[in-house]
């Protein structure tokens, strides 16, 4: 009886036949829900970003190892040895360390070495770079750091002297190659001499 009253009261407010009314609701209701459908409703969390895809171990390894290798500082490398043979004082000093392109050279008892691989004692921050681009003859007889000594003069040592000099000869002739000798003044002034009697025989 409700359900008749209900289409009766249906037929008479809308002019339909009941079973016209359901099928009009029912494509109202589908209308509505496709409708709905195509909004996001607000507040929806956004989709989340792709991950990256992830790298294999044996990458990351190899990737790891050149940063690695990135950071290490270069290695500082000696000049290679070069003979320099006769070099006068005055040439010997321009070898002192100062400058990274050339050799360290220092003389003893006449003979020059290369010292170079010794650069944390001879170059310019080491303990021993007064010795450097000079002869260290005397100074190293005296275990001296007085400048006045570097110089190749023995005059007035003593045998205990000439004893550490031959000491300190010797470590130098195990660790350091020689590259050359010291201009000998002496030997100049011989020349000289020997050659001016020559000329004095053919002005006679």
């Amino acid at each position: 009886m409700v359900a008749q009253g209900i289409a009766d009261a249906l037929q008479a407010y809308t002019g339909l036949s009941p079973a016209a009314a359901a099928t009009i609701l029912a494509l109202m209701l589908a209308t509505y829900l496709l409708v709905s459908s195509l909004f996001v409703a607000p507040g929806a969390p956004s989709p989340a970003p792709p991950k990256p895809p992830q790298q294999q171990p044996q990458e990351k390894e190899q990737q790891q190892q050149e940063e690695e290798e990135a950071e290490q500082p270069v290695p500082f490398v000696f000049p290679e040895p070069v003979e320099v043979g006769e070099i006068t004082l005055d040439q010997l000093r321009a070898y002192d360390g100062k400058d990274p392109a050339k050799q360290i050279l220092i003389a003893i008892r006449g003979q020059v070495y290369d010292v170079s691989r010794g650069r944390l004692f001879y170059g310019p921050q080491g303990p021993y770079s007064l010795f450097a681009g000079r002869d260290a003859t005397r100074a190293l007889a005296l275990m001296s750091f007085d400048p006045i000594d570097l110089t190749g003069d023995l005059e007035g040592l003593t045998p205990d002297d000439l004893e550490v000099l031959q000491d300190w000869e010797e470590k130098f002739k195990e660790r350091y190659p020689r590259v050359g000798h010291l201009a000998s003044e002496h030997a100049t002034e011989s020349n000289k001499d020997d050659a001016q009697p020559d000329h004095e025989e053919r002005d006679a």
